[in-house]
């Protein structure tokens, strides 16, 4: 009987034995310093940065319970930086500028969604690659490049490549100096340039309203007063050229105003590819019969479970815009019309794309410019209000263009609550 509990009892020292040695591997392989104290047993723990082995020391006082635990941990050093990015990507999604990490080769480990959705990417597929399938730019152009060949933070470094902005990178090293990751931030200035824009237009509107608007509806009326005093021809070349001519300048002064001056946005919650289909479609199709046009649509089936804040009749007015223009660049082959719809990262992309001459590359970058037109007759207005109606939805507009025809992309974001279903 002794020996039984005798070997019982050897079996549990062995047993706390092996714990204590496991407490003791767990304790050693803690990378972060950190103290703790127990009050109730009167003894305190503390280990430093770069020792393996905790410093055991006992109270002077032994209090009656409690403990107490503090941590020194330094983020870069202490745990894999890929759980810090993993942490991170939440957060910095919600930041409006472009932010990217890279490692020391340039690959990317890290990439918010307004990076993702300014150059056209899905976030996803592009972690892993190297910053220049993102940029779509020469490694020698590529600040952050730069930064990694020079072991070096840039700041404030102004862009003036294909993106417009401001840059700043940081660096995170490694213990033995190599580079860790290199954090880029890039701010883009485009918006503040065309915000400049708009304000200098909307004091320029604001003073052409007064100066001629006032004077045409003057005229405007005393024409329609006299005209059934005068000749037949006169009547007639009043109603069929002064008068509508006086519209179309009152009407050139509306839109001016409505680039130029913030308008107001009645938006409901829409379903796009309805919106695309019944809405636009009806509009659409009548046009496409009386100009032998052919119309095609291509949706994103995901897109029925969401939907976006947004003014019907706005975005009407934006795609009968596109469609005017297409019309009026038709050339003798049968235009046909693509609209498109793609759920892409937090946002819907609708592509509006034709198979007309396409625009010349040495005018595109103006055709959101107001005023900017090359035809005869053209206010160069229209596309300059459909890019600010798009704004004025929190959206972006933009356009590629070549021998194969022109597209227009528009970018929305979704509600993020589903649609009913």
């Amino acid at each position: 009987m002794l020996n039984t509990s005798h070997q019982q009892l050897n079996k549990r020292i062995a047993q706390l034995e092996k714990e204590l040695q496991f407490y003791k591997n767990f304790i050693k392989e803690l990378t972060f310093p950190f103290e703790f104290t127990d009050y109730t047993l009167g003894m305190t723990m503390e280990k430093k940065r770069g020792q393996k082995e905790p410093i055991i020391g006992f109270l002077p006082v032994q209090h009656e319970n409690g403990a107490h635990l503090q941590l020194d941990v330094d983020l870069s050093n202490d745990l894999p930086f890929e759980q810090i990015e993993a942490f991170l990507s939440p957060i910095l999604d919600l930041v409006p500028h472009h932010i990217v990490f890279v490692d020391g080769n340039g690959m990317i480990t890290l990439c918010n969604l307004q990076a993702a959705n300014d150059t056209g990417v899905n976030r996803d597929s592009v972690i892993g690659k190297h910053i220049r399938e993102l940029l779509q730019l020469p490694d020698e152009l590529i600040v952050t490049l730069k930064s990694i060949e020079k072991n070096e933070p840039i700041y404030n470094q102004e862009v003036l490549d294909r993106y417009y902005g401001i840059i700043n990178t940081r660096l995170i090293h490694n213990a033995d100096g190599s580079i860790k990751r290199v954090i880029s931030m890039f701010q883009s200035l485009n918006l503040m340039k065309e915000t400049e824009k708009l304000a200098v237009a909307g004091r320029i509107a604001a003073g052409i309203a007064h100066e001629i608007r006032n004077p045409l509806t003057t005229v405007r009326g005393y024409l329609q007063f006299f005209k059934n005093d005068l000749p037949d021809k006169i009547i007639a070349l009043i109603d069929k050229l002064l008068i509508p001519e006086l519209d179309r300048a009152n009407g050139i002064i509306t839109d001016f105003l409505n680039i130029a001056k913030p308008a107001e946005v009645k938006t409901n919650h829409i379903n796009i590819n309805q919106f695309i289909t019944e809405d636009l479609g009806i509009l659409l199709q009548s046009e496409a019969l009386l100009h032998n046009i052919k119309v095609h649509f291509d949706l994103d089936e995901r897109l029925g479970m969401y939907d976006v804040e947004a003014d019907k009749n706005q975005l009407l007015q934006v795609f009968l815009n596109l469609f005017r223009n297409a019309i009026e660049a038709k050339t003798e082959r049968t235009l046909c019309i693509a609209i498109s719809s793609k759920l892409h990262n937090n946002i819907v992309q609708i592509y509006f794309q034709d198979n007309g001459p396409g625009i010349p590359p040495t005018i595109i970058e103006h055709i959101f410019d107001p005023f900017f037109s090359t035809k005869e007759a053209g206010t160069g207005l229209g596309l300059s209000l459909s890019r600010k109606i798009v704004e004025l939805h929190k959206g972006t507009m933009k356009v590629q263009s070549g021998e194969d025809g022109t597209c227009f992309i528009i970018e929305l974001p979704i509600n993020q609550r589903e649609a009913a279903s």
